[in-house]
């Protein structure tokens, strides 16, 4: 009998992907959020994304994360154009 030196935990191929989407879009938000000149509104979205994130961290129908994700990026979009708005 061959044991698998996978761990029983591990991520499939295409969950370790989306992991590393979900992340890189988290990351984003937060940069972004920096570039928010009041203080108060910075803390404001950096908790809700904080927030945000964190309620989702247990999700596991593929689904709702495919829908999350599209919402994050939507709202990441959002707030950047705002940003650019902002500057010009």
């Amino acid at each position: 009998m061959a044991i698998s030196r996978i761990p029983p935990a591990a991520l499939s191929l295409k969950q370790f992907l989306q992991r590393q989407r979900v992340l890189g879009i988290y990351r984003n938000m937060l940069r972004t959020i920096r570039q928010v000149p009041d203080e108060a509104d910075r803390k404001y979205l950096a908790d809700w994304a904080r927030a945000e994130f964190k309620r989702n961290k247990d999700a596991t129908n593929q689904d709702a994360i495919r829908m999350m994700i599209t919402q994050a990026n939507n709202h990441l979009e959002e707030l950047q154009k705002s940003l650019a708005l902002a500057r010009s």
